[in-house]
């Protein structure tokens, strides 16, 4: 009898690849996290609506309080909690809720929303301090307007682009922005602007360099007014295109939607919301140049949204604070901390590439068709002209 040969390594079925390996490892459990998941909303839809509403509220009045809570694992190590709230997490929540409204809602590939940041900071740079010594209250609503117009003057001409043209299209306006910033002394140069003025003093509440928490009870209002108002907006008749637009762009277009008009408008209220944190951000640090609007922001900014669920608002503001968080918690770590944060963001994407907490997908489930055969009807019952064959027949 003669010998079997060895087993050599080219002769063993191919395994599946480590990332099919890893999901395969822990599907189950991210299976399991997401129906926890919808049972989770399932029974909150079920909570009556008073019920809600103070829930709410509590969970307001706790973010209000979290600058003075000494709560051991939220603090970060190296870096000033209160300061770091104000200066990163509550900007990058208003950043990712205006760029959730461009990608998210409409579907919009947009990668030079650091623009409208910086429009938005160097407007009220300019009014307030640069050239101008007007007040930030006033300075806010025109730094909005500046970045809506600014927004309608990029997407005029460029919004019947799509996909990897668009996204290259606003990568070169975010790059340009920077660039006249930097080239132009009237702008500040690249020595940028110092001495913005803060807001002014409410009642018992100063604005100050120091005054950390005060600048994050203004953020935290900022971001509550607009998620209501893109809320609203979401439900509203210009939220419905957008969806039509997201889901599939054409088919919107041949069912009468003005798919370039709700474009714009996504644009321009995007760029409004950025314009808003702009604005927010130079008050807050008194000083701004060129190299703080670098594309790596922008990055940044996207990564807030894909990571947190394009699309559904409450993911998208806990992706943004995971995106501003997560490099201050880990600054022990000094410059290795993006490293491992990138890493992160990475294997994120690869066991939950819908985000953290995606959008919800309505639409009727098609039941699978039963394997088994239909059941027999006799089609004579009941009709006279068919019961009993032609014997029937013939007795009527």
């Amino acid at each position: 009898m003669s010998e079997r040969p060895p087993i050599t390594g080219n002769d063993l079925p191919p395994g599946p690849p480590p990332t099919a390996a890893a999901k395969l490892a822990f599907g189950e459990r991210i299976a399991a996290a997401s129906d926890s998941r919808r049972r989770f909303f399932a029974k909150w839809k079920q909570v009556p609506k008073p019920a809600r509403w103070v829930i709410g509220i509590l969970g307001l009045a706790f973010c209000y309080a979290l600058p003075s809570l000494d709560l051991p694992v939220i603090p970060t190590t190296g870096t000033d909690f209160s300061s770091m709230l104000a200066g990163s997490v509550v900007i990058y929540v208003i950043v990712a809720l205006g760029l959730n409204v461009v990608v998210g809602m409409a579907g919009l590939l947009d990668l030079g929303y650091v623009g409208f940041y910086a429009v938005g900071a160097y407007t009220v740079a300019v009014l307030s301090s640069q050239h101008g010594n007007l007040p930030w209250l006033i300075c806010l609503p025109i730094a909005m307007f500046v970045s809506m117009l600014s927004g309608v003057l990029l997407g005029a001409p460029t919004l019947r682009l799509r996909g990897d043209y668009l996204a290259i299209v606003t990568l070169g306006f975010g790059e340009i922005i920077r660039l006249l910033a930097q080239r132009f002394d009237w702008l500040g140069a690249t020595p940028g602007i110092s001495n913005i003025p803060p807001p002014p003093n409410i009642g018992p509440i100063h604005f100050g360099v120091l005054d950390s928490k005060s600048f994050y009870w203004l953020g935290l209002t900022m971001v509550v007014i607009v998620y209501f108002f893109l809320s609203r907006l979401e439900r509203s008749r210009v939220g419905r295109a957008w969806t039509a637009i997201r889901e599939d762009e054409d088919a919107a277009e041949l069912m009468g939607v003005p798919t370039f008009k709700f474009k714009l408008w996504a644009f321009a209220i995007g760029a409004g919301v950025g314009g808003m944190a702009g604005s927010l951000y130079a008050t807050k640090t008194a000083f701004i140049l060129p190299q703080n609007f670098e594309l790596k922001l922008s990055i940044l900014f996207l990564a807030a949204v894909v990571l947190g669920g394009p699309g559904n608002m409450p993911g998208v503001v806990i992706g943004a604070v995971v995106v501003a968080y997560l490099p201050e918690r880990f600054r022990f770590l000094d410059t290795s901390r993006y490293f491992w944060f990138g890493v992160a963001l990475v294997v994120m994407m690869i066991f939950r590439p819908q985000g953290l907490l995606p959008r919800r997908q309505h639409g009727r489930q098609i039941e699978p068709p039963s394997e088994d055969p239909p059941p027999f009807e006799d089609v004579r019952e009941g009709d006279p002209d068919l019961e009993g064959g032609a014997h029937g027949a013939a007795t009527a």
